[in-house]
């Protein structure tokens, strides 16, 4: 079979290598997918990189979130051959291949009514999104919600999840056609990041009160204006650097203004406290059954497209998920 791998460390572009790899076998309690799609995330551009939490040994597949088809299963499953699953490989052997291993636990039915490309881009963002939101900073209706980046794959999902918890969402994207498809999701109210100061806009859509919880994947220049538009006892929630650059967080306006930072590494929960994982699915497929949720798919690739894929990505010109397809 055909799969995606990284050799040396460096640019999605630069190092990714269509190689020719024996088929996967499944172990106890693992499962052979055939790929049907993978969603592409920020994390495989920082993994190729060598900039990820978590480094797999050279050479290794990335991709962490597939949709497929079971074709084999090494036992302790409750999936047979012929299951349509969505789930998370287990590094070295990634999502960008033609087929991949998914751990039983990681494993979840594919949810009813979803494409490949929206049922492959459904578990993390969702996941993180309800992680934030719900379990870090107990977000409660009326509330506000800030989302920067909304129109990114985590920022369409915590956009979505805070209409359906009955927040007020104000949206933050770059450009008229990002603020127009960010309207599209419903948010309240959508104020491009390029066009003046965030910090003024913010504040006087909330009578300078601020907001209750900042969902903030960007970093960098976007977190340091968002801390200063935290509303007392408001909760600003760490979801990534995409940016590039990490913050600094001043401890001392933390204690005179009295908010929280919280972090949120959703990956964490999956060895730390797996039942909680499985809740949070039971939670969002009834969500999605309900059309409260859906996964905005902003564009899908052929197979033999993933290093333009990442790049789009990692120079932040995708919108919702973007999707490998077979």
């Amino acid at each position: 079979m055909r799969a995606w791998r990284v050799h040396t460390l460096g640019e999605p572009v630069d190092v990714l290598r269509l190689d020719e790899v024996p088929d996967p076998l499944a172990g106890p309690g693992e499962i052979v997918v055939e790929v049907a799609a993978a969603a592409a995330n920020f994390a495989d551009v920082l993994v190729c990189r060598g900039e990820y939490q978590e480094r797999p040994p050279l050479p290794f597949t990335p991709g962490i979130e597939v949709a497929g088809t079971v074709v084999a299963t090494g036992g302790g499953t409750a999936f047979a051959v012929g299951d349509r699953v969505i789930g998370q490989p287990n590094p070295p052997r990634g999502g960008f291949a033609e087929r991949t291993v998914l751990p039983a636990g990681s494993t979840y039915a594919w949810p009813e009514g979803m494409s490949a490309a929206q049922a492959a881009g459904f578990f993390v963002t969702y996941q993180t999104g309800w992680c934030a939101l719900h379990h870090r900073a107990r977000l409660r209706a009326g509330e506000t919600l800030l989302v920067t980046a909304a129109l990114g794959g985590t920022g369409t999902a915590a956009v979505q999840l805070g209409l359906a918890a009955g927040a007020t969402v104000i949206a933050t994207a770059g450009g008229p056609e990002k603020c127009a498809r960010a309207r599209e999701l419903g948010a309240h109210h959508v104020l491009d990041h390029d066009a003046g100061d965030l910090v003024e806009r913010v504040r006087a859509l909330t009578g300078g009160r601020g907001v209750d919880v900042a969902f903030d994947p960007a970093g960098g220049d976007t977190f340091d204006a968002v801390r200063r538009v935290v509303a007392f006892e408001g909760r600003l929630l760490v979801i990534g650097f995409a940016s590039g650059r990490i913050p600094d967080v001043p401890a001392n306006h933390v204690l005179v203004k009295g908010y929280s930072v919280i972090g949120v590494h959703w990956a964490r929960y999956r060895t730390e406290a797996p039942g909680l994982v499985q809740q949070w699915h039971e939670a969002l497929v009834d969500l999605s059954a309900r059309a409260l949720i859906s996964p905005v798919v902003g564009e899908e690739h052929p197979f033999d497209a993933l290093p333009e894929l990442l790049g789009r990505l990692a120079t932040r010109r995708t919108h919702g998920k973007a999707v490998l397809v077979r």
